[in-house]
């Protein structure tokens, strides 16, 4: 599945902000470390406000950081969030198979197939990303033994 380049700007800020827990940061220096367009982030920054996923602060010493620990920041709620398209996704009423025709049946396929990416993604959180320790690593691992 292929992310907008807001939900991978929205991940990468997460990411940073994880990284430099101990302080506030600036949209300056994600823009310079990322090489990310400062005008992008700033729309980035304002929606994980909004959301609730950063916390901002105006003025000298101000910046942003992140608004609850890693461990709570669920990847399939950033992402389901950030993702405009997936709640948008129109699914048929009925969900008799029988009654619908190809292409609702396909609608409706694709819905599961949906549901089951953000189910999967709702058991990672942003501190399985920053942690090389986590479970979630173990299980890339062995994803990458067994290729």
């Amino acid at each position: 599945m292929r992310l907008t380049r807001f939900t991978d700007y929205s991940l990468r800020v997460l990411i940073y902000l994880g990284q430099n827990n101990d302080s506030r940061v600036t949209i300056n220096q994600i823009s310079q470390d990322y090489d990310i367009s400062k005008n992008h982030l700033m729309k980035v920054v304002s929606n994980l406000t909004r959301w609730k996923f950063v916390a901002a602060q105006r003025g000298p010493g101000g910046g942003i950081q992140l608004n609850r620990p890693a461990e709570e920041i669920n990847l399939g709620e950033v992402i389901s969030v950030t993702e405009k398209y997936l709640r948008e996704l129109d699914v048929p009423g009925s969900h008799d198979a029988d009654q619908l025709n190809a292409d609702s049946r396909l609608s409706v396929f694709l819905h599961h197939a949906l549901q089951a990416y953000l189910e999967t993604l709702d058991c990672f959180t942003l501190a399985d990303v920053l942690k090389p320790n986590s479970e979630a690593h173990k299980l890339v691992q062995l994803n990458v033994e067994v290729a």
